[in-house]
């Protein structure tokens, strides 16, 4: 498997970081459509689909620890401090990443809700005997913390996800340097 250089990221590097990435988009979409119009019809997909994308987000870390941090392109210039700020929301995103998928099945499962991914049951719901339509939460503080986690995680991400965007554009616009086009797989000339 073909490691990054200073020059280009690998196919494996890209794919991971525009699918992790696009997964991210639309997971924080539906749920922030979902919370802020109280409409769960959606749940049970975005239930699903983030416990698939949890096993891509792995990969997508363990590949980081295989491959290492990308360096710096030969052409930007940036300080000392531009330098601890890009690996701190780098790290944060790894970090928030992770973090939202294992805090949203804390709070499905230890709230009795159960997780099924696409119907297929990976944890099985807690019903409530006396109300078959409800459920009993396995473990309410456990549930609760997920879901506060989940909360803050959310917006701890965004604001990562603005960060690295606006860095993005930095060193594309401001610096012009080649930072966006390896991660895009454009050889830089």
């Amino acid at each position: 498997m073909k490691k990054d250089s200073i020059e280009t990221l690998s196919s494996l590097t890209r794919t991971l970081h525009w699918c992790v990435a696009i997964g991210i988009f639309a997971l924080l979409g539906v749920g922030v459509y979902m919370t802020d119009q109280k409409d769960y019809s959606l749940y049970p997909i975005h239930k699903s689909v983030g416990f698939l994308f949890f096993w891509l987000i792995l990969l997508r870390v363990f590949w980081r620890m295989v491959n290492g941090w990308p360096r710096p392109t030969l052409d930007s210039h940036f300080s000392k401090k531009e330098h601890t700020l890009s690996l701190i929301v780098h790290w944060t995103l790894i970090l928030s990443t992770l973090l939202m998928p294992i805090s949203g099945l804390l709070m499905s499962s230890m709230g009795g809700h159960g997780i099924y991914v696409f119907g297929l049951e990976i944890f099985p719901n807690n019903p409530d005997p006396s109300n078959l339509q409800k459920v009993l939460p396995l473990n309410s503080m456990l549930a609760g913390m997920g879901k506060n986690m989940h909360d803050w995680v959310s917006s701890i991400l965004m604001a990562a996800i603005a960060l690295h965007i606006a860095g993005v554009l930095k060193h594309h616009v401001m610096d012009k340097d080649s930072t966006l086009k390896r991660m895009m797989g454009i050889p830089s000339k």
